[in-house]
């Protein structure tokens, strides 16, 4: 009777398809358990090629399987061990199920789904918690018999664990295989055998205060590789806008290239590590701002500028400005560095399957605060610099900080950097949702826009990038105030950013003197208006009355032909002056000791410009009397009651470089100018009534 019971089930346990299913089942759960638990790696990485790779074939056998064994037992009374096999069933088939799922994504789709990714998770744990006391407890009673059937039946049993940890084994030897064959790209972290350390070796970027994590030189490589990121179908999205960000030419703006070369030749090539940390930090981590270097510029880093791995691989930032941060060396994915059609879908499949260490490297709460922009969004320079002492240049964070705009207290009433300059846009990244934004969900579908919205309207242009216009456009409309900004609106204030408000009396006679005012209002900016590098913007105020035929009756703040502006003119601007009083007007701030000069907004307050002139006495013609010829004497007499009209018009105008900079970088005869923006403007009509009016 024994032998009859056993005899099935020793032929259960010794089916090749059992020992293909366990094998399988073993190394999957073992993999699973590894990229789950262990940190990032190489093996890991290989294991979730064969765990993906192995898991789907493991479908087919273990579907014919299951199908098979349920079959053969369904009927059998119901015991502890018939209900951790039904469990079993169950994770293996939401295992098999979330794995296809998962798989299928990784491979089509932008990101898995973390829902599945939990059930598969899940569903892991499930399985181990299932069959181990189903196993154990086949092989515990199999041990209470002493027949020849008994035995033979536990001589089954260990076969069968012999032939699974042999088919585990090989399986294994896959994955030390495939970590023996792969080569990763060589990183060259240290800098040339002939850098120059004019600040210490404990100081190789110095004067930047830029550091890396290690003290050490970064590889240009391992910092740039931004297309990557919107080429592999997933930040397309945020990629398209950085790339015609300043961020992204920070290191290719004309000016920055040409002022550099200057002050290379003035200071000595390892002065410009002062301008590098925030214009082009991956050239300065790999030391090319160095004495032996003809081009400073590393041409991954002239191409990048500020990338997205630099700006995301910060992880450290100090408000003192100056490139005051610590920035990390992501460990990069298998083939991430790679070209190829093939190495690029193995990296990308990788990214999204095993998306743990791309996430944690490079997303932090640390670039969602202002401190963050802190870090090169204030600059001053000092002995190290000048030869003199400390002077504080543009300072865009402290600005904010004192304003209206920051309220310590409660940040549901602060607008910080990233929600004006990083606007909120319906998305399909993967990034899109943040739930550590105070005002966002993870839900909410959109990103921040990677543009960083700001003030130059010149730069795209200049540089032929594709989507200039777009940029060019939108940071117009931004300069006017006229993009809206819904996350902020019950806090921002409406209309332009800077609106203008021109006071001018109604009526005038003829021969009276007019004072004409122009109040300008920071409404909208953060921080003091204009911003920046304010020795080369200019902001300022163009006056022009007109009379009622279009003559021209006054005018200021016109530009002439060459592009200069009218000198006495009302303008926004700072005339920095080196030791000796005389002007920088280079973009020289390596001599740079004060200020002679310097007028801008804080916000939320206002300016008052003034003006005066005369209004003409012959206004008007006698209908039918000739015009003025030249060289003859016009007589002309007012029509009784007659009135007049000057129409004046007022415009706040705004460019990035002024002209004189540009004549020196690039040479008069280049014709180089920057782009001029309006970004307010008012009108008013004065009534002239003829002295002899009523």
């Amino acid at each position: 009777m024994t032998s009859v019971d056993l005899r099935p089930k020793i032929s259960e346990w010794q089916r090749r398809l059992l020992i293909c299913v366990s094998g399988l089942l073993v190394f999957e759960t073992l993999t699973g358990l590894a990229i789950y638990l262990l940190p990032f790696s190489v093996p890991i990485q290989v294991s979730v090629l064969l765990h993906t790779g192995i898991g789907l074939l493991f479908v087919v056998p273990y579907t014919w399987y299951q199908i098979r064994h349920w079959l053969a037992y369904r009927k059998r009374q119901m015991t502890h061990i018939q209900l951790t096999g039904y469990l079993a069933m169950v994770a293996a088939i939401a295992l098999s199920v979330s794995g296809l799922v998962l798989s299928a994504e990784a491979l089509l789709k932008s990101r898995i789904s973390y829902g599945w990714d939990l059930v598969h998770i899940i569903a892991t744990f499930a399985l181990v918690a299932s069959v181990l006391p189903h196993v154990l407890s086949l092989v515990y009673y199999a041990r209470r018999g002493q027949t020849p059937e008994a035995l033979e039946l536990r001589g089954a049993q260990r076969r069968l664990g012999l032939n699974t940890l042999y088919v585990t084994a090989a399986l294994a030897a896959m994955v030390g295989l495939g970590v023996y064959a792969y080569r990763p790209i060589p990183l060259v972290n240290r800098l040339p055998e002939d850098y120059s350390y004019v600040y210490g070796t404990d100081r190789p970027f110095a004067p930047s205060l830029a550091r890396t994590s290690t003290g050490q030189a970064f590889d240009a490589s391992s910092m740039g590789g931004s297309k990557s990121c919107g080429s592999a179908g997933c930040h397309e999205q945020i990629y398209q806008e950085w790339s015609v960000s300043a961020h992204r030419y920070a290191a290719q703006d004309l000016g920055f290239r040409a002022i550099q070369a200057t002050m290379g030749q003035q200071n000595g090539p390892e002065s410009t590590r002062y301008c590098a940390g925030c214009h082009d930090p991956i050239s300065l981590f790999a030391g090319t701002k160095n004495l032996y270097q003809d081009d400073l510029t590393n041409p991954i880093g002239r191409d990048e500028g500020v990338s997205c791995v630099v700006c995301h691989a910060i992880k450290e930032t100090d408000v003192k400005g100056n490139a005051s941060y610590v920035i990390t060396q992501p460990r990069r994915y298998m083939f991430e560095l790679s070209e190829g059609g093939g190495a690029r879908l193995v990296r990308d499949f990788l990214i999204r399957a095993y998306p743990r260490q791309h996430v944690q490297s490079l997303q932090h709460r640390l670039f969602k605060s202002p401190q963050f922009c802190a870090a090169c969004h204030k600059q001053f320079i000092d002995e190290e610099i000048n030869q003199v002492g400390w002077v504080q240049l543009q300072n865009q964070y402290d600005n904010w900080r004192k304003s209206r705009w920051n309220d310590s207290t409660n940040p549901r009433k602060t607008i910080e950097c990233r929600e004006c300059h990083m606007l909120l846009l319906d998305s399909h990244d993967p990034a899109r949702g943040d739930n550590l934004d105070y005002n966002r969900l993870s839900g909410d579908g959109k990103h921040r826009s990677h543009r960083f919205l700001g003030s130059n309207q010149f730069m795209p242009v200049a540089l032929h990038l594709p989507g200039a216009q777009d940029q060019v456009a939108l940071t117009e409309r931004w300069l006017q105030g006229r993009i809206d900004v819904p996350e902020i609106a019950d806090k921002w204030r409406t209309g332009p950013a800077v609106p203008i408000e021109l006071l001018a009396p109604a009526q005038a006679r003829p021969g009276e003197e007019i004072r004409l005012e122009v109040v300008i209002t920071n409404n909208k900016v953060g921080h003091d208006f204009p911003t920046g590098p304010l020795d080369i913007i200019q902001s300022w105020l163009e006056v022009v009355v007109k009379d009622q035929d279009g003559n021209v009756v006054f005018a200021s703040g016109q530009r002439d032909e060459k592009h200069f502006i009218q000198p006495g003119s009302f303008i926004f601007k700072a005339e920095p002056v080196d030791q000796y009083g005389k002007l920088i007007d280079r973009h020289n701030l390596w001599e740079m000791v004060g200020v002679r000069y310097r007028r801008m907004l804080f916000p939320g307050q206002s300016d008052r410009a003034s003006f005066g002139f005369h209004t003409p006495v012959n206004l008007v013609r006698q209908p039918g009397m000739p015009s003025r010829r030249p060289g003859r004497e016009t007589f002309g007499f007012h029509a009784p009651g007659r009135v007049v009209r000057l129409d004046v018009s007022a415009r706040l105008l705004y460019r990035k470089i002024d002209q004189f900079l540009l004549n020196f970088l690039f040479g008069e005869s280049a014709g180089v100018t920057s782009s001029v923006t309006v970004i307010s403007e008012d009108t008013k009509s004065i009534e002239v009534v003829s002295s002899h009016g009523p």
